[in-house]
C-alpha cells in the first residue's frame, strides 16, 4: 500500500482508463487529484476523496495557474500519470497537438515551476513501434526500433523522445496492446456486432492479436511507480500470449450465448477504401471518424504478439486476467447497460 502521505495526479482522468486509475489510486492510500477539462464527463469519478483539477490545455498560461492553485505542496505532487491522448483525429495535426504539443507544455510547465514528480509515467501506445514482424511473428519487445506507420503511433512517439532529451526528469514509459474491459467502447462495437450475429475481420492472412485488461494496466501503473527499479525506462504492457480472431470471437459468443456467429472477412482492398471515404466524409464534417485510414493500418496489421519480460523483471508484471475472464467481466457490463438482457 502506498503511504498516506504521497499524492498523485492523473492527466486525462476522465476517459474510460482514468476512472480505474483513480479508484486503483484511492485504493492505494494515495491523495488523488483528476486532471480534467471543463467539459469532460465525471461519470466514473465519483468517490468523494478526489479532487479535480480543471485543466485548459489549449492555454498554457492557464495550465500554470492551475498547477499552482491545486499543487499540495511547493514541489508539486509525488507521482503524476499522464493518461491524455486522442486515438482519432481528422489531421496530424490534431494528434500532434493532443499527444506531443500538451504533454511537452505540460512538462516543461513542471520544470519551470520546480514541481517535477518522483515519478512521471507516460502511457503511450504499441502503436508507437509500429508493425511488428509478420514473416516470423516474432513478439515485439523493448530493443524494437520504432517505425511507426501510423499518424497516432507517430505523435506518440514524438513524445517519447521528447522525454528522452530530459536527462534530468523521472519519466517512466508504458507502451500497452489493446486495452478492454467494462466502459470501453472500440471492442464494445465488436462485441456488439457479435451479438448480432456477425463478426467482421479484414484480411486473409493469419493475424495474432493480444490484449489487457483494463484492471492489469492499471494495477502495473502503480507497481511500476512503487518499483526503484523503472526509472527512465520502458515497457510493453500486454498479456503475455496472443489469440486469434476466431479465439475472440468464439470467447464473446459463449458469454453472450450467441449459437451462430457468422465470420465476414473483407479483402484488405475493400477495407482500404471504405477506411478512405470515411475519413474523407469526416474531414468535410470537420468530425474524426472511428474508421479512417490510421485504423485500417492497425486492423491490416498481422503481429501483435508482445515480449512482457522487462515488465516481469522490473515490477513483478503478471496479468492476472485472462483474455475468457476478461471478456466474461466486460459482456457481464455490456449486458447490465442494456438492462439485464440476454
Amino acid at each position: 500500500m502506498a503511504d498516506d502521505s504521497k499524492t498523485l495526479l492523473i492527466i486525462g482522468a476522465g476517459g474510460f482508463i482514468g476512472g480505474f486509475i483513480a479508484a486503483e489510486g484511492l485504493r492505494r492510500g494515495y491523495t488523488v487529484w483528476a486532471g480534467v477539462r471543463a467539459s469532460t464527463s465525471r461519470r466514473f469519478l465519483t468517490d468523494p476523496r478526489l479532487k479535480f483539477v480543471v485543466f485548459d490545455y489549449d492555454d498554457p498560461d492557464q495550465v500554470e495557474q492551475a498547477i499552482r492553485e491545486a499543487a499540495p505542496a511547493a514541489h508539486g505532487w509525488d507521482d503524476i500519470i499522464w493518461n491524455l491522448g486522442a486515438t482519432k483525429s481528422v489531421t496530424f495535426a490534431g494528434f500532434n497537438l493532443v499527444n506531443f504539443m500538451y504533454p511537452r507544455t505540460f512538462v516543461e510547465t513542471l520544470r519551470r515551476l520546480d514541481m517535477v514528480p518522483r515519478r512521471f509515467l507516460y502511457i503511450s501506445s504499441l502503436s508507437a513501434l509500429g508493425p511488428g514482424d509478420e514473416k516470423t511473428y516474432a513478439p515485439l519487445t523493448s530493443a524494437t526500433v520504432p517505425n511507426p506507420n501510423t499518424r497516432y503511433g507517430l505523435s506518440k512517439i514524438k513524445t517519447e523522445t521528447y522525454l528522452e532529451t530530459l536527462a534530468d526528469f523521472p519519466w517512466i514509459i508504458f507502451r500497452p496492446t489493446g486495452v478492454y474491459g467494462p466502459h470501453e467502447q472500440d471492442y464494445l462495437m465488436m462485441i456488439k456486432s457479435i451479438d448480432s450475429h456477425f463478426d467482421f475481420g479484414v484480411g486473409y492472412r493469419r493475424q495474432m492479436l493480444t490484449f489487457i485488461y483494463v484492471d492489469d494496466l492499471v494495477n502495473a501503473m502503480f507497481d511500476a511507480l512503487a518499483s526503484p527499479d523503472t526509472l527512465r525506462r520502458k515497457y510493453i504492457i500486454s498479456e503475455d500470449r496472443a489469440y486469434s480472431q476466431a479465439e475472440f470471437r468464439k470467447m464473446v459468443a459463449r458469454e453472450l450465448g450467441c449459437k451462430l456467429v457468422i465470420p465476414v472477412r473483407l479483402p484488405l482492398w475493400t477495407a482500404w477504401i471504405a477506411s478512405v471515404v470515411s475519413e474523407k466524409w469526416g474531414s468535410a464534417k470537420g468530425k474524426p471518424m472511428t474508421l479512417n485510414r490510421d485504423k485500417f493500418k492497425i486492423m491490416r496489421q498481422r503481429n501483435w504478439n508482445c515480449d512482457i519480460s522487462d515488465a516481469r523483471r522490473d515490477f513483478g508484471f503478471t496479468p492476472r486476467v485472462d483474455l475468457a475472464e476478461g471478456i466474461r467481466r466486460t459482456v457481464a457490463a455490456y449486458r447490465e447497460s442494456k438492462g439485464g438482457e440476454r
